[in-house]
């Protein structure tokens, strides 16, 4: 057996020795014969490419908790006998599958499903795959009454489908699975919710169950300890506990009400910003919120994404108008104001622009998914020459601020051009070059997407790990060869002729309110000094020692600190307490000696408590610790 392996021929005796090679890399669950992932069983020819799918790869792991969804449906098929399954994929952790059955089922029942998908395991069933016609399964579907599976199989235009089998269980699926069932030694039933079919809320409502499965106890151990510290820094709960937001249901779900301290967190993030991009040579923008139909109708907007754009506002005078779902056909029309020169070149806008878009109730979470969401968003018009240098000052912009905000671990993703695509190929592929290479100069670890590319535009993403490994999205630089032409915008160039300007959209943070979520929970909401809005609390022991705790209010405020003197008619333990609680970053018990020595004891959330000292050495301490963030 003649195959490539890894880019080389390599010849083997039969698939038993391959399989004894492939393995001391690790478990192999899956291949890639000449680029399509199939099952293990599949016949090798010679002459094949192939690659091994382990399941330590995120692609192995995926067809891993595809197999265990569909353990889960057999088990819940077995245990629930009116049960009509909908869907059921992996997902980043994990999977899920929805279900329509009259039982309402509850954290009581998951020891019994748990047990069901154990004994699966066990009988170690082996998953193979059948092909059908489509309307004979379709047939099948209708009879048993599922009509999730039959909407899904009438609008499948092949008249042949695959579906998997293991034991008297079977599936609608493409697959690749794994060989039996007896790989998966431990699995959890993680939560049940609602979801609508599709995600329509005129859909039935179906019950979706979570799971995760995995190779063996110690890694169910390591991601229960995990999810448990994701849940202890769920940035919903924190929100509530410090303070920061809130989302009334009275007022709507997904728009969020910033309070005192989350307010006032948000000010240093835009004063910063704001103050960075007059540094990097941006006009700042305010446009407004709303805007004629037509807009969106040029800008394409309304065609595309209209189930998520909120209805149309009509007027008196006969005109429509849109809440406002994105920012850039503003910046284009004040580019388009007047005819500009080469000379001008680049033009950088950059606007804080709330906008508002419509989503599925189901899909809404805390900060963030929300339906009314500040982006952080810029627009650069450009000439093909300032391509390169263009981009890698985007790149140098947007790691500037991944650092301030003491993200360390980040990773860029490059899509490149699809199949469908509009725009000069030639202007594409310069712009690709250029976003490659400036990851390539600022030696940032990357991946390609071939052909991931939108329509209209390469792009890069850059994702970045917070506190204990998850990937957040960030920063977007995205090219587009479609809105130019949408809405004919020109410059004169040196020859005095009209051309096209490059347009690229930007965005370092995403949207304040994602991004402020994600600072909860990588912080834990221990936020840095600089962001804090109180940075020190100072407790007076008893009501006498409040003038002394003014003064020295006074002496940290004079010094530039933010300082709060907690006067409450309350007992001293209570005051400290709930400065733990707060995360208030550092607190300052004033009783009679610190009184008559002039000095005082701070406590730090980092440092733990302090050495008496003078108010003067405390700010250089305090001043230090925030040139160092």
């Amino acid at each position: 057996m003649k195959v490539t392996l890894d880019g080389k021929a390599v010849d083997f005796a039969d698939k038993a020795e391959l399989f004894n090679e492939l393995n001391k890399g690790g478990l192999i669950i899956a291949f890639e014969i000449n680029g399509e992932s199939v099952d293990l069983s599949t016949e090798i020819k010679d002459g094949d490419k192939l690659a091994p799918i382990y399941y330590e790869s995120d692609q192995g792991k995926h067809i891993f908790w595809h197999t265990s969804a569909h353990i889960m449906a057999q088990a819940i098929k077995r245990i629930y006998k009116d049960v009509k399954l909908a869907i059921g994929p992996a997902i980043e952790h994990g999977f899920y599958y929805d279900i329509d059955t009259e039982a309402k089922i509850t954290e009581e029942d998951f020891p019994k499903l748990e047990a069901e998908f154990k004994k699966i395991v066990k009988e170690k069933i082996k998953l193979y795959k059948e092909e059908i016609s489509t309307e004979a399964l379709k047939k099948i579907y209708s009879d048993a009454g599922n009509p999730y599976k039959v909407e899904i199989i009438s609008e499948i235009e092949d008249p042949n489908v695959t579906i998997y089998k293991q034991d008297d269980f079977f599936d609608l699926c493409r697959g690749p699975h794994l060989a039996h069932t007896g790989l998966i030694k431990s699995f959890k039933v993680l939560s049940v919710a609602g979801a609508y079919w599709r995600g329509d809320e005129k859909n039935k409502m179906l019950q979706r169950l979570y799971g995760i499965s995995f190779r063996s106890k110690d890694e169910m151990n390591g991601y229960m300890d995990f999810i448990k510290e994701a849940a202890e820094r769920d940035h919903r709960k924190l929100g509530k506990d410090l303070d920061l937001f809130s989302i009334f249901p009275e007022a709507g779900p997904g728009l969020v009400f910033w309070k005192p301290r989350g307010a006032y967190m948000r000010m240093q993030i835009e004063d910063l910003w704001k103050r960075e991009h007059l540094k990097e040579g941006y006009d700042l923008l305010y446009t407004p919120h709303v805007a004629k139909r037509h807009l969106w109708e040029t800008s394409g907007h309304y065609e595309f994404y209209r189930e998520n754009l909120f209805p149309d506002m009509e007027f008196p005078e006969g005109d429509e108008y849109l809440i406002r779902p994105m920012n850039c056909p503003f910046h284009i029309l004040i580019f388009k104001e007047k005819l500009r020169s080469y000379k001008e070149l680049p033009i950088r806008y950059a606007e804080l622009g709330t906008v508002y878009r419509y989503e599925k109730s189901g899909v809404l979470h805390g900060l963030m998914r929300v339906r009314g969401f500040t982006q952080d968003d810029a627009h650069i018009f450009c000439e093909r020459k300032h391509l390169a240098e263009e981009v890698y000052k985007l790149l140098d912009f947007s790691v500037f601020f991944i650092k301030k905000f003491g993200f360390k671990d980040f990773k860029v993703y490059l899509s490149t051009m699809p199949e469908k695509a509009v725009g000069d190929p030639k202007d594409w592929e310069k712009a690709q070059q250029a976003l490659e290479n400036a990851v390539k100069k600022y030696d940032i670890p990357y991946e390609v997407d071939e052909g991931g590319g939108a329509f209209y535009g390469p792009k890069i993403d850059i994702k970045i790990k917070d506190a204990i490994g998850r990937e957040w999205q960030t920063t977007t630089i995205q090219f587009d060869f479609n809105l130019s032409e949408r809405f004919d915008i020109n410059f004169v160039n040196d020859k005095g002729e009209k051309e096209r300007p490059i347009l690229i959209h930007r965005a370092l943070l995403g949207s304040l309110e994602r991004f402020f979520g994600v600072l909860i929970e990588h912080y834990k909401g221990d936020f840095p000094l600089w962001l804090s809005q109180v940075q020190c609390v100072i407790l007076p022991v008893n009501d006498d020692l409040q003038p002394y705790a003014q003064e020295v209010r006074e002496k940290l405020e004079a010094a530039g600190l933010r300082i709060e003197v907690d006067l409450r008619n309350e007992r001293l333990g209570y005051k400290v307490r709930m400065a733990r609680l707060n995360k208030t970053p550092y607190f300052i018990v004033v009783g009679e000696s610190e009184k008559s020595s002039s000095l005082i004891k701070p406590t730090g959330r980092r440092e733990g408590q302090m050495e008496a000292m003078t108010i003067d050495n405390f700010v250089e301490i305090v001043k230090k610790r925030l040139n160092s963030e």
